[in-house]
């Protein structure tokens, strides 16, 4: 059963976006942490049946991330092409999210291309500190201050999700708003160790401000993957 595209806008991925020489050659197999099948828990498709693929490979070094294991891309095995697609294949949805560690430190155009060909919308969860490849039907930009994004991609984000690990956040989350195209949708997230005291406070901040919307891990709370 085909996932429903009609909140979903095509973005090419244009030239200008690239810095010079930033193209490499797309890769034949990729470095894969994991891969399942769950509900999307976070930002705008919340909710939605997906087969996550999770790639190896991160140096942006979010002191609280929750899937430290996937930075060291050595670490984990190589995937041909179409043994992801094959297996994102295998199940009923047709909503395929690329997330790591950092995607966008492989060239994820055959990939996105292939799993497009498959009938999937190809979605992308990315902090925007590497330049942009690949075909994508949405772009989560999830900037992070250890490691900024790239100029020119903010404006290519369907979807800002901010994690707010502290009120300075804020501060980084307009910076960004203030980037993305007018139809991009803004989000602020929980840090989830520091949920208890960041909750209280982006509420507020999005009562004061209601351009932005607040994001839940809902895989956490419901403990799928």
């Amino acid at each position: 059963m085909a996932t429903d595209r009609s909140d979903i806008s095509s973005i090419p991925v244009p030239a200008e976006a690239l810095p010079a020489g930033a193209p490499v050659p797309a890769e034949a197999s990729l470095p894969v942490m994991e891969q399942f099948y769950t509900l999307q828990g976070e930002g705008f498709h919340q909710g939605k049946a997906a087969w996550f693929i999770r790639l190896g490979g991160c140096d942006v070094g979010c002191v609280w991330c929750d899937v430290k294991d996937s930075w060291d891309a050595a670490r984990h095995p190589r995937y041909s092409i179409s043994e992801l697609v094959r297996s994102a294949a295998a199940h009923p949805g047709r909503l395929a999210v690329i997330t790591g560690g950092e995607p966008l430190m492989h060239d994820c155009t055959t990939l996105t291309r292939d799993l497009r060909l498959a009938g999937f919308a190809t979605h992308i969860e990315t902090s925007g500190a590497w330049p942009l490849s690949g075909e994508w039907d949405w772009i989560c930009l999830s900037p992070k201050k250890f490691k900024a994004p790239l100029p020119g991609i903010a404006a290519l984000a369907s979807e800002l999700k901010v994690v707010v690990y502290n009120s300075s956040d804020f501060g980084w989350a307009e910076k960004w708003a203030a980037q993305t195209n007018p139809a991009c949708h803004l989000f602020l997230q929980p840090e989830w160790s520091r949920s208890a005291t960041v909750t209280p406070l982006i509420i507020d901040y999005i009562n004061a401000h209601p351009q932005w919307r607040f994001s839940l891990q809902l895989h956490k709370y419901i403990h799928v993957p």
